[in-house]
């Protein structure tokens, strides 16, 4: 018998192929994230069973515990708010930081990075929409903040992120990814040494097809894949 996982997944992978085939893309240019924050190791073996490798955490603790329960070729990102404090511990184990949300702590991921002599790939976190509540560089803040951590030698700028507002409807958020994705192509066509603009982490359950309509190449699922939480 499938799993539930298996068969979410599944549902998953369709709505994507879906939506690339809508907007003319090609599939593989759309990476699955399985959030599975709060989640037991056995959600997440069995994701992997189902094929998924990229797995999103919110927390340093969780990456840390869960990270080496895993096969080798299962893949943590960084997705939640990162305390400078916790940066020594997430480099181990994340193979991206998305949620780079200011330029004191991309100073502290250089500091870490330098000492254990790694290159860590970076996402500048966008709060598109303006939300008191959720962090990230203001859309008019994030030239300024590129040009700096632009020169940290060990982190590496690959593009950006947005956590877009909780709606009804997807549709209400199709201007934050469009303003992302803009975004990205103003940073990129600029050519700045040390940044890349190839990576858009935007879209979750409720919204992920209209972002890869948008041109998302990450989307960030959870409760799509293993149920409420």
């Amino acid at each position: 018998m499938s799993s539930l996982i298996a068969e979410h997944m599944k549902d998953v992978h369709a709505r994507m192929e879906a939506a690339c085939a809508r907007s003319g893309r090609d599939p593989k240019t759309v990476t699955l994230i399985a959030v599975s924050k709060t989640k037991p190791i056995e959600d997440l073996k069995e994701a992997y069973e189902a094929g998924a490798r990229d797995f999103g955490e919110n927390k340093v603790q969780e990456i840390s515990e869960k990270a080496p329960e895993m096969p080798s070729d299962a893949r943590f990102h960084m997705i939640g708010h990162l305390q400078r404090n916790k940066v020594k511990q997430v480099l181990k184990h994340a193979v991206m930081i998305h949620s780079v949300d200011s330029v004191r702590l991309a100073e502290q991921i250089q500091t870490e990075a330098e000492k254990e002599n790694l290159h860590v790939k970076v996402l500048l976190e966008v709060n598109v929409a303006k939300e008191e509540s959720k962090f990230g560089f203001m859309p008019e803040e994030v030239m300024d903040a590129v040009n700096v951590i632009s020169k940290f030698p060990n982190v590496q700028i690959c593009g950006l992120m947005t956590i877009a507002p909780f709606v009804e409807n997807s549709e209400e958020n199709r201007p934050v990814f469009k303003k992302l994705y803009q975004l990205s192509v103003d940073i990129d066509r600029k050519n700045i040494d040390n940044v890349t603009m190839g990576v858009l982490s935007m879209g979750m359950t409720g919204d992920y097809e209209v972002a890869i309509e948008e041109g998302a190449t990450l989307i960030r699922v959870g409760t799509g894949i293993f149920g409420a939480r």
